[in-house]
């Protein structure tokens, strides 16, 4: 990864991601190559939005890792299971071939994890191929074969029968929650709540990195992770995960109720927007990022501050709507 990328920046790192750009089908033009400027810019921002990132122009880790991944095609090379965890589009087609033959894969997120090697050896047992857990041209042969058969995903409904198993309450769930230092107020408030619906609630106030949010919440074995923090992009925000192969079903529903019970309370009602934010992407579980006001709205983060309680109650009712009440949709 090079430095953060912007507009004015040149050099071979610029030109590297020039031609990133261009295999991933957005021109720099009319820009020189190594040279970062309007067209650039407008590659990176058409690019982002693509890849249901944070648009702003700007190529940081996360934009370039997508530009990284978005590079491997499946058969590039060789997929398996290991630390760190392969990540790319190669490991999101392997994903959705075997979730839509029925082989539960988890969500097609592109990163390689236990769900995906268990999915792998078994389609390699039932295709008679050496079960190694390591997709190479023979597993791949065996895939093309069988693909025309495919129908479906088994990773959506997974996703909704764990989170909806059990009691249709909030008893015993575990939920992960992060706030940023400056609605930590709220998420104090949401935790409580939880807890006092009956529900084992995990709250994070330290304004952690994604990725390390994403870790937590796994090793905690939450059934929902929850974050609240300020607006990313100017405008109240819902965000649950979707990339362009797949979107988690259950964090969109709760991402609606919560946008809903919200919309008459906040003086702009928020959007709902799937994102492939890494606190999103790499959660186990159902993931919703609520983002109510932009950090730079002193008035719209005044009022947050101000109706702490009704807005913690009003989440949390969101999300027991939609766990007891499995047929409602938005």
């Amino acid at each position: 990864m090079p430095s953060v990328l912007r507009r004015g920046a040149r050099g071979e790192a610029v030109r590297d991601l020039q031609h990133r750009l261009v295999g991933a089908g957005h021109d720099p033009a009319p820009d020189e190559p190594g040279e970062f400027g309007h067209g650039t810019e407008r590659a990176v921002r058409a690019f982002q939005e693509q890849r249901r990132l944070r648009v702003d122009g700007i190529v940081g880790v996360e934009t370039w890792s997508a530009l990284v991944e978005s590079g491997y095609s499946l058969g590039d090379r060789l997929l398996y299971r290991r630390r760190p965890m392969l990540r790319g589009d190669d490991v999101a087609e392997l994903q959705e071939r075997l979730n839509a033959l029925g082989f539960d894969a988890g969500r097609a997120d592109g990163i390689f994890g236990d769900e995906t090697g268990a999915a792998l050896i078994e389609f390699q047992r039932a295709a008679g191929l050496p079960a190694d857990g390591i997709c190479g041209s023979t597993t791949i042969a065996a895939l093309e074969r069988v693909g025309s058969f495919a129908a479906g995903s088994a990773a959506g409904l997974r996703e909704r029968e764990r989170l909806r198993r059990g009691s249709p309450s909030l008893a015993g769930r575990r939920v992960y929650v992060a706030a940023s230092p400056g609605l930590a107020a709220l998420g104090e408030q949401v935790a409580r709540r939880l807890f006092d619906a009956g529900a084992t609630a995990l709250l994070d106030a330290s304004g952690a990195d994604d990725s390390f949010l994403a870790t937590e919440a796994n090793r905690f074995d939450a059934d929902l992770f929850l974050a609240v923090r300020p607006a990313a992009e100017g405008q109240p925000c819902c965000a649950y995960f979707e990339s362009p192969r797949a979107r988690s079903e259950v964090a969109y529903e709760v991402a609606c109720a919560i946008r809903d019970a919200l919309g008459s309370m906040l003086s702009r009602e928020p959007i709902i927007a799937g994102r492939a934010y890494g606190v999103l992407r790499e959660t186990r579980m159902p993931a919703v990022v609520c983002e109510p006001a932009p950090e730079d709205d002193v008035e719209a983060m005044a009022e947050i501050v101000a109706t702490t309680g009704p807005t913690a109650r009003a989440i949390v009712r969101a999300v027991e709507r939609v766990i007891v009440e499995p047929s409602a949709r938005d």
